[in-house]
């Protein structure tokens, strides 16, 4: 045989086999697709429930301590003490410690957040005061070191990823775990071992100025991110974890006088976190409900929290809390009455000071309160301690040199930003096209500073409005938005920077730092004002007259928004809005790059700027991130997690009622990329037994554009049975799916019915009849749907154990 036949041939053989493999490769594919979609799931697969608080092993344990304490000792581990009350120059006291907790502690409260000190000397810190525990005092009981940790740890140096309300606009629950088993390592590595985080309210209004700490308006996404979260940082092991605190318990922020919304929407994500992520601890709100301080409410916190949902931890107040049951909302004739109201209710741990628990002894005396109250509280106190480790011989912190923000971390921080930045608007401007651009102005109070880029209850903000101090912006180094594009433009074009106008003030004033007065408010704005430029608004238009583009770095900043932080109105703050308005009638092409803790009003700028994008507080890689997404290097993913208003109105927006009288500017779910997406092949049984663990949904999603990028695919369902009370539509699944340009890949749903429960009558119910499920780009942006109809009697249920749909991307 010649060798050019025996070519042929092998060639011939080659076309065969790839042939046969390319279709035996087809039919394990459809196998596959046929195998998810027919196989019976057990509700099991889909149920979630915690672990006990407490083993047989752990109550003889604590009941043996409990019989050997002094009253004042039991007090003594109820009760949170910051550490500023233990030093003198900087430096722990033994003498105070010996005066203010002779008999213990059980909370050292925000331990961290509170100190300019550097990594190690925090953890030596931790060993002193535990050292005095447990060689000075008679029971040897360590405390408890918590601190906050929604955006990493609190401390000096600790990374500091984007705000809360950024996160959840990637839609990426693993990375919310990644992120905080960061920040569980930075925690560990000092002797923490307990956080004040998550933060899980639903919150539907922008003028709520902590609406930044939330996950946003839907409370399954609220859910999901929360539940990551906790995984992340809490773990399997209460002794390698940090014990996570679900808040504010409940309803905190949002109008609770509808029961049906109270029970579905405002406790799913401290249901689904106590039962599907192990949380043993929570923290009620500052909040009322039904009239009663949640605090010191025994119908929220006995009779729901730990009757209806469970719960069988241990609770903790909110920071003075239970001294505003007497002081705020008068419901108590003196801060006595206000702890006894507080410990029957159902709270258990005072923070961060003994305010009103110091008047115990007394109230036990005069009968206002039993020791069976107290031991009570006290045992759930040991028993939290012997979870985390804190009674067999603990170590506290890592030996040697700490780096709490290493490569790793700001690898995570970049990638957390560049999935948390919405783009809004674009008219093509963007990706800027630096072959085509030599001279950009960047303009705008937030365009220079570090100020505008961090969320409260980060180091940097605690240190800033609660301390009056000032915070070095190298530990960890932030990178500004003009730093970022200059590391990434280098020298293909030229960047034209000034401020041209104050925050709040009126263009063209001078600024004085000194003006503000004093207070937390005051001391904030002249540590902040004294560190950025003046202003210059006549330098700033001019800068934008010659240039080829306008970014215009606008918004809020430390003392904007967040706790205790009010300001006039949703709009851009001061007359930024009349500066941006100047820079339009320049001509020039202007890209609005908006930071800060809540949606912003754009309607003026609508279709008047080129782009508009929605940076939230985007953390440490703020800089590097936007300037990756505005000259193309990274493709814009994120999507709103709320519904964004185009008017001043205070009225809740919640897009699950249907945007029926008010429209937003963007909907629920909306997001814009530099390529775009097609939807196609929905398939979804016709029929379902109500009593089926579940069904299937799948559809195939292809990016149609020629940029790589990731569509998050939504999942919702909209009653169609005219008698259903159900909301016209909700999120129950979504997939983070990413997609090569021209790559088409399929994806799977599995829901149970009981993802359609309603709280009706004081039951929990799934109503048989027909559903509309959805699948989009958005709450509005619905290209696939399908009906359904659940056959069979209506479903009652003793209470709510599913919470999410599965899903999955058969071709990963």
């Amino acid at each position: 045989m010649s060798f050019k036949l025996l070519h042929e041939k092998i060639g011939h053989m080659s076309r065969n086999f790839s042939f046969l493999l390319a279709s035996t490769s087809l039919i394990i594919l459809l196998a596959v697709l046929a195998f998810s979609c027919s196989q019976p799931k057990k509700i099991e697969d889909f149920t979630v429930t915690p672990e006990p608080f407490s083993t047989p092993e752990i109550e003889l344990r604590v009941d043996s301590i409990l019989a050997t304490m002094t009253f004042e000792e039991k007090i003594a581990q109820i009760q949170g003490i910051r550490p500023t009350e233990l030093l003198v120059d900087g430096k722990l006291s033994l003498d105070l410690c010996r005066e203010k907790i002779p008999n213990g502690i059980g909370h050292m409260c925000q331990f961290s957040s509170s100190f300019t000190m550097e990594p190690e000397e925090l953890r030596d810190f931790v060993r002193e005061v535990q050292s005095y525990l447990m060689t000075e005092t008679r029971l040897k009981i360590p405390a408890v070191f918590h601190e906050e940790a929604i955006t990493g740890f609190s401390t000096k140096g600790a990374t500091t990823f984007p705000q809360q309300i950024g996160i959840v606009c990637s839609w990426n629950p693993e990375m919310a775990t990644r992120n905080a088993l960061s920040t569980r390592n930075n925690m560990k590595a000092v002797g923490a071992n307990y956080a004040l985080s998550p933060m899980l309210d639903v919150i539907r209004t922008a003028h709520w100025p902590r609406i930044e700490e939330s996950y946003g308006e839907d409370p399954y996404l609220t859910s999901t991110m929360g539940v990551a979260f906790i995984k992340g940082l809490q773990g399997d092991d209460f002794k390698s974890g940090i014990a996570a605190t679900t808040k504010h318990f409940a309803g905190y922020g949002a109008n609770t006088s509808n029961e049906k919304d109270f029970f579905e929407d405002y406790l799913m994500p401290h249901e689904a976190a106590i039962k599907g992520a192990n949380v043993k601890s929570v923290m009620p709100s500052y909040a009322a409900y039904k009239g009663v301080p949640d605090v010191a409410n025994p119908e929220l916190l006995t009779d729901i929290l730990r009757g209806k949902l469970g719960f069988d931890g241990i609770t903790v107040s909110d920071y003075h809390s239970i001294d505003h049951v007497y002081g705020k909302w008068e419901q108590a004739s003196s801060y006595k009455e206000a702890g006894v109201m507080a410990l029957k209710a159902g709270n258990d741990l005072e923070f961060p000071l003994p305010k009103t628990y110091e008047f115990l002894p007394e109230a036990l005396e005069e009968g206002l309160i039993t020791m069976e109250v107290i031991d009570a509280v006290v045992k759930r106190s040991l028993i939290m301690k012997v979870k985390l480790g804190l009674l067999d011989n603990p170590v506290f912190g890592a030996e040697g040199d700490l780096d709490f923000d290493p490569p790793a971390n700001r690898k995570l921080a970049y990638e957390a930003a560049c999935q948390s930045i919405v783009l809004l608007e674009n008219n093509g401007i963007l990706p800027l096209k630096v072959d085509e651009i030599k001279d950009i102005a960047l303009v705008g109070p937030n365009s220079d500073n570090v100020f505008c880029l961090l969320g409260d209850y980060t180091y940097q903000s605690m240190i800033t409005y609660f301390w009056g101090q000032i915070f070095d912006p190298e530990s960890p180094r932030i990178v500004t938005i003009i730093d970022g594009l200059k590391n990434k433009l280098g020298n293909k074009a030229s960047i034209h920077n000034e401020r041209g106008c104050d925050w709040t003030e009126p263009l063209g004033t001078l600024i004085d730092p000194n003006s503000y007065g004093g207070g937390e408010l005051g001391t904030a704005k002249k540590n902040i004002l004294s560190r950025v430029a003046q202003p210059d608004f006549e330098k700033a238009l001019s800068i934008a007259k010659k240039s080829d583009v306008i970014i215009a770095a606008v918004g809020e900043n430390t003392y904007l928004c967040g706790e205790n932080r009010e300001r006039e109105g949703i709009r851009l703050p001061g007359e930024q809005e009349l500066f941006v308005q100047k820079l339009i009638e320049t001509g020039k092409p202007v890209v609005l790059v908006i930071t800060g803790g809540r949606q912003q009003l754009v309607d003026k700028f609508s279709g008047q700027c080129a782009a508009i994008i929605q940076a939230w507080f985007p953390g440490e890689e703020a800089g590097n991130a936007l300037a990756d997404i505005l000259l193309g290097n990274v493709n814009p993913t994120a999507k709103l997690c709320v519904s964004y208003p185009k008017d001043e109105s205070e009225v809740e927006m919640n897009y699950q009622h249907g945007y029926k009288e008010v429209q937003p500017q963007y909907p629920f779910g909306f997001g814009l990329s530099y390529t775009t997406y097609a939807y196609s092949d929905f398939h979804m049984p016709s029929k379902a037994n109500i009593n089926d663990a579940s069904f299937s949904i799948s559809c195939t999603v292809e990016n149609t554009g020629s940029v790589d990028g990731a569509e998050i695919v939504q999942l919702y369902v909209s009653p169609l049975d005219e008698s259903s009370s159900m909301d016209a539509i909700q999120l129950k699944g979504f997939k983070r799916v990413n997609l090569k340009a021209g790559e088409q890949k399929t994806l799977t749903f599995e829901v149970s019915p009981q993802q359609l429960m309603q709280y009706l009558d004081g039951n929990w119910k799934v109503e048989a009849g027909k559903y509309a499920f959805k699948i989009g780009a958005s709450s509005v942006d619905i290209p696939l749907s399908g009906i359904i109809e659940l056959q069979g009697e209506d479903m009652v249920l003793e209470g709510r154990n599913v919470f999410f749909s599965k899903s999955k991307v058969i071709d990963e």
